[in-house]
């Protein structure tokens, strides 16, 4: 395991912000650790990094114990802030010059590197340019190159993409798939679950200080009762007919209007062919049948809960 954390207790006063938290991260896995506000995940991850003194528990990395003065462990493990954390008087090419220089000293590695981190976010048309002449985009670019210049063989993505264009959200996510295929083991944070499922292998759900879910997204989705929508175009239909698709078993709605036929169904997965056989033997004709099932979003608000919070880690 590249990451064991065991027991793990950090109190702020009275206040326990993790509860005797188990996680374990293989090797060469992109984990999305996902969580509402005041779960538990930064507080998580800055134990992790050593940058926090916990209460309880043990964190081993690479299959040591980490503490805050590890610098060779230090050297394999790379962090992207949701922050930007560049230097405005610098350079693209001298702020990776910079942030890769603080784990490599010789001089020839060092180019290569930060050269092959350009190339991997696509920033070599930018190397003379200062921050402030770059976009938000290119910006958040920047900022991945720099956490991964030295090529660390674990990775901590805090929220890359927020706030970025189209382009240069699917050019991250590239880059962030490409590492990983390269062997780098990824943690993975943001509030954007279609991100989670392009990319993560495993999903973590933390609140109130714990693992309170924990899989793959199918896996995750099959934790929840899940209610599906059915929506099909049917040129006529009458009342009759909707009073008795009302009457079949899961159904919660039953709604016909502009020609179009909406059925909330409470397992529609297993009461789907029941549907369409009635339709069937009532001949009545539909076109483009689509269905709209559970997907990580209603997982992460069936399990965590749907009212908003904004609390501290």
């Amino acid at each position: 395991m590249i990451i064991e954390v065991q027991n793990l207790v950090k109190r702020y006063n009275q206040n326990k912000v993790l509860n005797h938290l188990n996680l374990t991260v293989p090797k060469g896995q992109i984990l999305g650790l996902l969580g509402p506000n005041g779960s538990g995940k930064s507080t998580l991850i800055n134990c992790i990094l050593g940058l926090l003194k916990f209460d309880r528990g043990q964190i081993k990395i690479f299959g040591q114990t980490m503490t805050p003065t590890n610098y060779a462990m230090k050297k394999r493990i790379g962090l992207v802030p949701q922050e930007l954390a560049l230097f405005d008087e610098l350079t693209v090419l001298d702020n990776l010059n910079y942030f890769c220089g603080l784990y490599i000293q010789n001089k020839k590695r060092r180019q290569f590197l930060v050269q092959q981190a350009m190339e991997l976010v696509e920033l070599q048309d930018f190397a003379k340019y200062y921050p402030k002449q770059l976009s938000g985009g290119l910006k958040r670019r920047l900022n991945i190159a720099c956490g991964i210049a030295h090529q660390p063989e674990l990775l901590f993505l805090d929220e890359p993409t927020v706030a970025v264009d189209p382009q240069s959200r699917n050019k991250i996510l590239d880059s962030i798939q490409q590492l990983n295929h390269q062997g780098t083991t990824i943690i993975y944070t943001t509030h954007y679950m279609e991100e989670v499922e392009q990319l993560c292998q495993q999903i973590v759900i933390l609140d109130h200080g714990d693992v309170i879910a924990q899989g793959t997204t199918e896996q995750l989705t099959q934790l929840i009762q899940t209610t599906g929508t059915l929506t099909l175009d049917i040129a006529q239909i009458s009342s009759s007919q909707l009073v008795e698709l009302e009457q079949m078993p899961g159904m919660q709605q039953v709604l016909y209007s502009l020609s179009q036929l909406t059925i909330v169904n409470q397992n529609l997965n297993q009461n789907l062919i029941v549907i369409l056989e009635y339709l069937q033997q009532q001949h009545i004709l539909y076109t483009n049948l689509r269905i709209q099932t559970a997907n990580l979003n209603d997982v992460f608000l069936a399990i965590t809960g749907r009212q908003l919070r904004d609390a501290k880690e």
